[in-house]
């Protein structure tokens, strides 16, 4: 099975979304294998954040990622990264589809909701930045056979 990281970023923290983005990824399948509320360090920020580090919105990530508590999670299943994304919605909530998270609930490009990998390679790093392998539970939910053949 093929595991995604995502966050929920302190807007959506803060705007008391947690429950509902969360159930979208339930309600669609997915096994949820980490979870915690976290305040994000400068450090942790920067090293999520290098591949922007030369960009000058750098600094403004940095800051917003760090401004309030996020939710760090882990999710497997079948696709789940290609699914996840399409279930996030386009980076710019003014180009997402309604009934994806930042279609329905964004704003703006900087207070997006959540993040999500986007490729395998980029999941496998996120979940290894973000959690300890200690941290992640290997669990069979009872329904996996009535959502996978």
């Amino acid at each position: 099975m093929e595991r995604t990281f995502l966050a929920i970023k302190p807007d959506g923290v803060q705007r008391k979304l947690v429950g509902e983005i969360i159930r979208r990824f339930e309600t669609k399948g997915f096994t949820l294998v980490g979870l915690k509320l976290m305040n994000v360090s400068r450090e942790l920020a920067e090293t999520h954040y290098g591949v922007h580090r030369e960009r000058p919105f750098f600094a403004g990530l940095v800051d917003f990622i760090t401004s309030a508590p996020v939710v760090a999670m882990v999710w497997e299943g079948e696709g789940v990264i290609a699914s996840a994304r399409k279930i996030i919605g386009a980076t710019n909530p003014l180009n997402s589809e309604p009934g994806t998270i930042r279609g329905d609930f964004g704003v703006n490009v900087g207070r997006n909701l959540i993040h999500g990998s986007d490729a395998p390679e980029t999941a496998q790093q996120e979940v290894s930045l973000w959690f300890k392998d200690e941290e992640l539970v290997n669990w069979q939910p009872a329904l996996l056979s009535w959502i996978h053949e």
